[in-house]
């Protein structure tokens, strides 16, 4: 016999406005991970930009 648990796990949801989420919130807010990303992406960018630069002109 096979016993069934019984959770129940109440989800709350709370909807952000996209103009909201453009806002400079800290802490583990949906802003703040937002942010994160666009910072990490123009960091990526940035370092690739230096290699780039860097390749090039001790290849000269």
């Amino acid at each position: 016999m096979k016993k069934k648990s019984k959770i129940e796990v109440n989800e709350t949801k709370t909807i952000v406005d996209k103009q909201e989420l453009n806002l400079w919130k800290r802490g583990f807010t949906p802003q703040a991970e937002i942010w994160n990303g666009r910072m990490a992406t123009i960091g990526i960018g940035i370092i690739l930009i230096v290699f780039t630069l860097i390749s090039k002109s001790s290849s000269m």
